[in-house]
């Protein structure tokens, strides 16, 4: 599934494909989008693969297509302090970039089938909050992810705002997941090859929409035949959060704030990295055809005009040559402010590496 959009030379190229074609469609999910770099979930030696619209897929480990997840994203309707439950949550992808918009008082809870899988998404969630240049420019909900199948959830698990299922769902396990969903909240899932977005508007009643024709691999079900009961999935509790923890968050909103409007006073505006500009195809126009035996062939009609238009042509694509090589000249490295205003502030070194979550750079 996927191809929907042309492939990416880089992230924000995939980004800005993904913008043009209306996939993206609001300014935070396309920040979040950007933050989160599509081939850092990729196994090395795939990730030449990573910026094309296609869904890739190695052993258990599974991606959706870019454009699957930009559907997902904006039909959930991500706000901050809403929970979230993602269903198959596989590499993390997608709940990492949830966490971004959800923030730290949001709830974000992935149930995944394969063990293997769920690792795989740890070390990559580890690597996001260790060593990502975004994970200063946000307030993050970690996401927690555990081992089980999503059709074995625990009757008495608590509801939540957003759900997100990626795996084919049949008809009769709709109702199954419209019961995990609090009123008001909204589910997105793969249907009857539909991607389909339900509201639940009350006790007993639903809004479905369609959004998009897709292709899902089924969720995997307990084979009948098997005589043990199969284990019954436990979600995560949700945890409140520890006054220790409240007030890094705070330290760190308070400084990133200060940041802001210290670089708003002095004039300095972040720098939007400028796309890069696609030649122009130019035709030139036919005006004369010509036979030659029993063929009509079309012929271009030279004239002054024409050689005119020409070399204006020629004269803009020098110029923006000339443009783009400014572009591509290398950019100073970028300072983290956030982090030299931890490092400045008078607390013990082991505080200042608490607030700054321990990350490398």
């Amino acid at each position: 599934m996927g191809g929907a959009v042309s492939a990416g030379e880089d992230n924000d190229d995939l980004i800005d494909n993904l913008k043009e074609a209306q996939y993206i469609r609001t300014d935070r999910v396309e920040q979040a989008f950007r933050a989160i770099d599509r081939g850092d979930y990729y196994l090395e030696g795939y990730r030449d693969s990573a910026y094309k619209d296609l869904a890739w897929k190695h052993g258990n480990i599974h991606l959706s297509a870019p454009c699957i997840y930009s559907e997902v994203m904006e039909a959930l309707k991500l706000q901050q302090g809403l929970s979230f439950l993602n269903l198959g949550s596989g590499t993390g992808y997608l709940s990492t970039m949830v966490g971004l918009i959800i923030g730290p008082f949001g709830v974000n809870h992935g149930v995944e089938l394969h063990k293997d899988v769920v690792e795989y998404a740890k070390e990559k969630l580890e690597d996001f909050i260790k060593s990502s240049d975004s994970f200063d420019k946000f307030e993050f909900c970690e996401p927690v992810f555990v081992v089980g199948n999503c059709l074995e959830i625990s009757s008495d698990s608590h509801q939540y705002d957003r759900i997100y299922c990626g795996a084919g769902v049949q008809k009769d396990h709709e109702n199954y997941m419209k019961i995990l969903l609090k009123v008001g909240g909204i589910l997105v899932m793969p249907i009857e090859d539909q991607l389909t977005q339900i509201t639940r508007t009350g006790q007993c009643s639903w809004d479905s929409k369609n959004i998009l024709a897709v292709s899902f691999a089924p969720l995997v079900q307990q084979n009948k035949a098997d005589g043990d009961k199969p284990d019954s999935v436990e979600l995560p509790p949700v945890i409140v959060r520890s006054l220790q923890d409240l007030s890094r968050i705070y330290i760190r909103r308070t400084l990133r704030h200060l940041t802001s409007e210290e670089s708003l006073a002095k004039g300095l505006v972040q720098r939007v990295p400028q796309k890069r500009k696609r030649r122009r195809c130019r035709r030139r126009r036919i005006n004369t055809y010509v036979f030659v035996g029993n063929q009509l062939i079309p012929q271009p009609a030279e004239s002054e005009e024409d050689e005119r238009i020409e070399e204006e042509h020629r004269e803009e694509e020098e110029e923006e040559e000339e443009k783009d090589i400014e572009v591509l000249k290398p950019e100073e490295p970028q300072v983290n402010v956030l982090r030299d205003k931890i490092n400045a502030l008078p607390l013990p070194e082991s505080l200042k590496a608490y607030v700054l979550y321990y990350r490398e750079k």
